[in-house]
């Protein structure tokens, strides 16, 4: 494959909250002014330069829905106009408390690669009157301690915990976002347009005849301080001895895709799911708690040794006496930066001059939330090259990867990997995080690579819990990997590589897979 290259956010669909939520991304970022003496800011204005109208809310107002209905600011006029619907959102939005310690969080983050590229982030959207170039945590922190100063910070403690009176928002900034993030997704539309999704086989839709069985083990690793946890799911008796390993994303942890692995098992498969300490759910508490940083760079490394552990933990049986497995052969999937973790373990090489030429600009027309994770890898990436000869097939779902691996990276794969990318996924963007690597590939005659995308497909709703029994993915992973371990020593990529995707009945009733030929994907 030619390569280029957050947990849970929720976005609020009424019109007029869509723009306040931008306004406090945007006022975060404006805390370097508390370096001079200002007073609390007390309102807020929104222009909306495409309607030449601005938009002014007293946040006082905000307090609950009996202050906005007596105020006299535009909001609570607009309020008074719909009998109240609107405020009741607000003002719920406004005074629900931040799921998280935020100055701790802030303090334990200072100088953190993954602070900074989401502080970056902040102030492209916010278009903050006067905010200066270089934002700082240090500033940000005395924000949100001043917040928290009366109990669980708020939106709106802390914006009233901003200096001045007055800021001004230009959405025309956000109005440049949402575009971007339009002109990403297209692609993938326009490549499905006329095409027929895979129709369903039951063989491969529906669960297999083996019972399965869960249990929590330990594999040593010697690169971490402490074992590795790792969930373990298998047949209870007629295994086939193939083994598959899961690596899950960012902040998420096994448990978001035993569904993947409960099919695969009722299948035959021995399914093992690590954990990975740095970066996962466990991780995630301890740093909303402020006792952690934000996952540090040198987690890119670290997140294929712990696969290859858990590799190494198989093939010396430490699965039980009676587990036997073939561990020279083994099929690797992963989602998010686990899809990532795949891609490496499969040869792709890591490089740092992606990064340190485009990670500083805000209005890059490629730019995607992903490059929050991305670009916190300056500095390590030419250190993470770790691919694993055991690793013969991966399926990467939803990789960030356009910054990571420079054009040409892909060429090194020893494995062949499926990619899977969600026609409305905002979080890692079909274009240019799937489509082009994969037009790239392509256009050299391709070695057996394969690209999928998923109609409606998001960030989240590809994985599957064990109470969802393998999510829209199910059959499309039996069927590769099925047809992997058929191929054997033949899944090796290259011009003559066989095909993998058979010509239908992997598909999904509810969510429409189509597989994207080379001819589809047309020249780069």
């Amino acid at each position: 494959m030619e390569i280029l290259g957050c947990h849970h956010v929720r976005t609020l669909r009424s019109a007029p909250a869509a723009p306040l939520l931008l306004t406090v991304a945007g006022l975060l970022g404006a805390a370097p002014f508390l370096s001079a003496p200002a007073r609390a800011l007390e309102q807020v204005e929104m222009r909306l330069p495409f309607l030449e109208t601005s938009f002014k809310v007293n946040l006082e107002e905000l307090s609950n829905t009996a202050r906005l209905i007596s105020g006299t600011s535009d909001l609570a006029e607009l309020d008074q106009a719909t009998d109240g619907a609107i405020g009741r959102q607000l003002v719920a939005l406004f005074n629900a408390p931040l799921p998280l310690q935020v100055p701790a969080v802030v303090n334990e983050a200072q100088g953190s690669p993954m602070l900074n590229q989401a502080l970056l982030l902040i102030s492209a959207l916010g278009g903050i009157d006067g905010l200066p170039a270089q934002l700082d945590s240090n500033d940000l922190s005395r924000v949100l301690d001043k917040a928290a100063a009366n109990g669980p910070p708020t939106m709106l403690s802390v914006m009233q915990a901003l200096p001045g009176t007055t800021a001004s928002v230009d959405l025309g900034r956000a109005l440049y976002s949402v575009q971007r993030l339009a002109s990403q997704q297209q692609p993938a539309d326009r490549l499905l347009t006329g095409q027929r999704p895979a129709g369903v086989d039951p063989a491969l839709s529906q669960p297999g005849p083996l019972t399965v069985e869960r249990k929590l083990i330990a594999i040593p690793a010697s690169h971490r301080p402490k074992p590795l946890q790792v969930i373990q799911i298998s047949p209870s008796k007629g295994a086939s001895g193939r083994l598959v390993v899961i690596s899950h994303g960012l902040w998420d942890g096994p448990e978001s895709f035993e569904g993947w692995a409960s099919h695969l098992a009722s299948h035959g498969y021995t399914v093992l799911l690590p954990f990975h300490p740095g970066s996962d759910q466990g991780q995630q508490q301890a740093m909303l708690s402020g006792k952690v940083p934000p996952p540090g760079a040198e987690e890119l490394r670290l997140r294929p040794l712990d696969i290859s552990a858990v590799i190494d933990g198989a093939a010396a049986g430490l699965l039980g006496p009676n587990t036997r497995l073939n561990s020279e052969f083994v099929a690797v999937l992963g989602h998010s930066w686990g899809a990532t973790t795949v891609l490496q373990l499969t040869g792709a090489k890591p490089s740092d001059v992606g990064l340190k030429e485009r990670c500083d600009e805000v209005f890059d027309p490629e730019r995607n939330i992903s490059w929050v994770l991305q670009c916190s890898f300056v500095g390590t990436a030419d250190q993470a090259a770790l691919s694993d000869s055991r690793v013969k097939v991966g399926v990467a779902v939803s990789p960030p990867m356009s910054l990571l691996f420079n054009t040409g990276a892909g060429q090194a794969m020893h494995a062949r990997v499926l990619l899977v990318s969600g026609t409305r996924d905002w979080v890692v963007t079909p274009e240019p995080e799937a489509i082009r690597p994969m037009r790239l590939e392509a256009s050299r005659g391709g070695a057996g690579h394969r690209l999928v995308l998923a109609q409606g497909g998001d960030h989240f709703n590809l994985r599957s819990t064990l109470s969802e029994g393998g999510g829209p993915l199910r059959g499309l992973l039996l069927a590769w990997t099925n047809a992997a371990f058929a191929a054997g020593a033949a899944v090796q990529p290259g011009p003559g590589a066989p095909e993998l995707l058979p010509a239908n009945g992997w598909g999904d009733a509810a969510m429409p897979l189509v597989g994207i030929s080379r001819d589809q994907l047309g020249a780069p």
